[in-house]
C-alpha cells in the first residue's frame, strides 16, 4: 500500500526534545551545538535509533532530521556547503531505521528557518533558493513525501510551497506535499494570521494535507482543527506538542501522559475527520505507541465541508 492509499497515517514524535534526553558525546556536535542536523553525519547511530524507536512504536511515517537543513539555517553554523550531504544522509538514516519493517515511509522535513520574510529578516528570493536546494537534495535521496512544517508566516509558507512545486515540476515528479502551520496560544500564527486566512491563502495549492503542529497541545488546537474540518476539503493533519509547555524549576516540561495524548487525538480523528496524526515537542515513543494503539482499526470521521 502506498502512502496516499492509507486511510489514516500515524507520524512519529518529537526529534529535538528526544535528542536532548540522550547522552550524545560533545565531540559529535563538532562545534555546532544546537544543530541537530549535523548529527546525521557525525553521530548517525543516535538518529537511526530514534527513528527506529518511532517505527517500532507504531509510526507509519518518520520525518527526516532536516528541520533546519536549508542553507539559511546551516549558514549560522558555517555548514551552508553541506546542504546536500546532510539531507541525503538524513534520508538514508531514516531508511536504515525502517529496514525490515514493512509499510513504513519517510517524510522530508522542511522547517520555517530562523528568518521570516514578513518581518524583514530575509528576502523572498533568498528563502526560495534555500528551499529549492534542500528539496532537490531530499528528492535525490528518495523521500516519500515532503512536509513543510511549523510555518509561522504565510509569506514564508507560500515561498516554500512555490519552491517545492517548482522543483517537483522540474524533476517531473509527483509527491504528496503536506503543509502544517503553527498557531500560537493567542489564536494566530506568529505574524498574526488566523486559521481562516491560512486556509484562504493555501487553498490554491495542490496540497495532500493541511494542518497544525507545534506551539500548543491538542486542547488549544481544537477550534482551529474544527474550522479546517468544516472548510478544508483535503486531508487534515494534527501534530501537537505533548500539551502546552510549562516551566518547572527552570526546565521546560510537557504535561500530557501518553494515554491522555492518545485520547485527545482519537477525538480529533473520530469527531473532526483528521487523518494524519503524530506528535511534536515533548512526545516520546511511548506517546506514539499509545496513539497507534488507540487508533488501531479506527477510521476518520466523516466530514461535511462547506466552501
Amino acid at each position: 500500500m502506498t502512502l496516499t492509499e492509507c486511510e489514516l497515517l500515524v507520524f512519529d514524535g518529537a526529534c529535538g526534545t528526544n535528542l536532548q534526553q540522550l547522552d550524545i558525546p560533545q565531540a559529535a556536535w563538532d562545534g555546532c551545538d544546537g544543530c541537530n542536523e549535523i548529527l546525521n553525519l557525525t553521530a548517525p547511530e543516535f538518529i537511526i535509533d530514534l527513528h527506529k524507536s518511532m517505527y517500532q512504536a507504531g509510526a507509519m511515517v518518520v520525518e527526516t532530521d532536516t528541520f533546519g537543513a536549508g542553507s539559511v539555517v546551516l549558514a549560522e553554523y558555517g555548514l551552508q556547503d553541506k546542504v546536500k550531504e546532510i539531507n541525503r544522509r538524513a534520508v538514508e538514516n531514516a531508511r536504515m531505521a525502517a529496514d525490515g519493517i514493512a509499510g513504513r515511509f519517510v517524510a522530508g522535513s522542511i522547517g520555517p528557518g530562523t528568518k521570516l520574510p514578513s518581518l524583514g529578516h530575509i528576502e523572498v528570493a533568498e528563502l526560495a533558493a534555500s528551499t529549492r536546494e534542500q528539496v532537490e537534495a531530499l528528492l535525490e535521496a528518495g523521500i516519500d513525501c515532503l512536509m513543510v512544517e511549523t510555518c509561522q508566516d504565510l509569506l514564508q509558507t507560500k515561498t516554500a510551497l512555490v519552491a517545492v512545486y517548482e522543483v517537483l515540476e522540474s524533476a517531473g515528479l509527483e509527491l504528496p506535499v503536506l503543509a502544517s502551520v503553527t498557531i500560537e496560544q493567542q489564536g494566530t500564527m506568529l505574524v498574526g494570521s488566523d486559521i481562516a486566512a491560512v486556509l484562504a491563502t493555501l487553498e490554491p495549492y495542490p496540497l495532500f494535507s493541511l494542518g497544525l503542529n507545534c506551539a500548543t497541545g491538542p486542547q488549544d488546537m481544537r477550534s482551529h482543527i474544527h474550522y479546517l474540518s468544516q472548510h478544508w476539503p483535503q486531508r487534515i493533519s494534527c501534530i501537537p506538542n505533548q500539551g502546552l509547555p510549562e516551566v518547572v524549576a527552570g526546565q521546560t516540561v510537557y504535561p500530557l501522559t501518553p494515554v491522555e495524548f492518545a485520547e485527545q487525538m482519537y477525538q480529533f480523528v473520530t469527531e473532526q475527520g483528521v487523518s494524519i496524526v503524530g506528535g511534536c515537542c515533548g512526545t516520546s515513543p511511548a506517546h506514539i505507541k499509545a496513539l497507534a494503539t488507540r487508533l488501531a482499526g479506527v477510521s476518520p470521521g466523516q466530514r461535511e465541508v462547506s466552501r
